[in-house]
């Protein structure tokens, strides 16, 4: 860049001289200026940078030495226009002039002075015209010359910034793609995870469900029932307990969630208790009520009381037990608990973790869970079951018949806030 003039208080007292030639002539210029023809400033633009109007003929050799110069060794075009007071007293007015010598001349800044005040800084191709005005203004410190030489630098600093700007934009732009990217890959890769851990809980639940509706089916099987000797009502019993074990081998083909296994355990209790009361019509017993399952082993089937048992390292609690397993408890031995296959282990199912929570409440309903369960493991298989909105009591008989899983014009002589300059070379154009 052109290095700013070190003469300018010698080259204005130049233009301070010219301006007693200028200021003698004949105030007979009662005549409004003229616009100059667009046609000679293209050529002197084109020519050396700078255009002065013809009738400002005493600007010194020195200051217009100084804009070419300037001009000259600017890395972006930079031009110079000069206009006596008054030739323009609107941006509409200056457009008419400057329009067409932009469209001829072609891109670069064009910095255009009118008088000793009306600063403006135009381009076809720079947006940020303000700034660059601004900027020179700022380093000429009030002298139009040091002003005017100083557009290029002005020029190169705006460049400077919006460069800066744009790779800072670019950066940032890069940043958040691969935020994104991350972000992309991460629940990706956790999606595969909770598919992966679901199918495996799936695996598991499908097994332990098929063990129970295998279990059910050889109980029913020893029966041994010749339906045409029995009477209605033992008749109607096994009807219902053999239905419930046909809809559960039906719902355990369709299961696609680990939480519809529900359905199947529900429809298991079912089975189990009508089985219990066809047994109990042929062996000429007393139908016993309808009670939950054995909370050690819903496979048992029906409870026949309560028994307070404490598991491992908990409180005591109330539980329903099948006799054997109430028994059991009475004489300080060990129930026969129900055992499930999780990572590799066999462990008491009501110990087995949320996963295995819609399976009891299929059998037990959550009125039963919230006794039964409460201060082991299953706390949080209840926890579970409540986020997938199953509703209190759930549990037997709420299986389907069908299984369904459910600036103005005038510039006042301030060409856009132009502020004002000391008198160029003290010579009012």
């Amino acid at each position: 860049m052109l290095r700013r003039l070190a003469t300018s208080t010698a080259l204005t007292a130049g233009l301070a001289a010219a301006a007693v030639s200028v200021a003698a002539v004949p105030a007979a210029a009662d005549t409004q200026p003229q616009l100059p023809d667009a046609q000679a400033v293209v050529d002197e633009l084109e020519d050396d940078g700078v255009f002065i109007e013809p009738s400002i003929d005493a600007i010194p050799s020195a200051e217009e030495g100084a804009l070419e110069a300037a001009s000259a060794g600017s890395d972006t075009p930079v031009y110079y226009v000069i206009l006596p007071s008054d030739t323009v007293a609107s941006q509409a007015g200056l457009d008419v002039l400057m329009d067409p010598v932009m469209d001829e001349v072609g891109d670069g800044v064009y910095a255009v002075f009118a008088g000793n005040q009306d600063f403006v800084v135009l381009s076809p191709d720079v947006e940020d015209t303000q700034a660059i005005r601004d900027i020179a203004v700022r380093e000429g410190g009030g002298n139009q010359v040091d002003t005017l030489v100083a557009v290029p630098e002005a020029v190169g600093q705006v460049e400077e910034s919006e460069q800066a700007g744009t790779v800072s934009g670019l950066v940032l732009l890069g940043l958040l793609l691969a935020l994104v990217a991350a972000g992309a890959w991460f629940v990706h890769n956790s999606r595969k995870k909770r598919e992966a851990e679901k199918a495996k809980q799936l695996e598991e639940i499908r097994q332990m469900a098929t063990e129970d509706v295998v279990r059910l089916g050889e109980d029913v099987a020893r029966l041994e029932i010749d339906l045409a000797k029995v009477d209605d009502a033992t008749r109607e019993d096994y009807s219902r307990a053999m239905d419930a074990y046909d809809q559960a081998k039906s719902l355990l083909d369709t299961i696609q969630e680990p939480e519809q296994v529900r359905l199947v355990t529900s429809a298991l209790e079912d089975g189990r208790y009508y089985m219990t009361a066809t047994r109990a019509r042929m062996n000429g017993d007393p139908v016993p009520d309808r009670r939950g399952p054995c909370f050690f082993n819903p496979q048992h089937g029906p409870s026949t009381e309560d028994v307070v048992w404490a598991p491992p390292g908990g409180s005591p609690r109330e539980v329903t037990a099948c006799a054997d397993c109430a028994r059991a408890v009475r004489t300080g031995g060990q129930p026969d608990v129900r055992l499930v296959e999780v990572d590799g282990e066999r462990r008491p199912y009501y110990d087995a973790g949320p996963a295995y929570s819609p399976y009891a409440s299929g059998y037990f309903g959550m009125n039963m869970m919230m006794g039964m369960f409460s201060g082991m493991m299953m706390g949080s298989m209840m926890g579970s079951m409540m986020g997938m909105g199953m509703g209190m009591g759930l549990g037997a008989g709420d299986v389907g018949a069908e299984g369904d899983f459910g600036g103005g014009d005038d510039f006042g002589g301030d060409f856009g806030g132009g502020g004002d300059f000391g008198d160029f070379g003290g010579f009012d154009f």
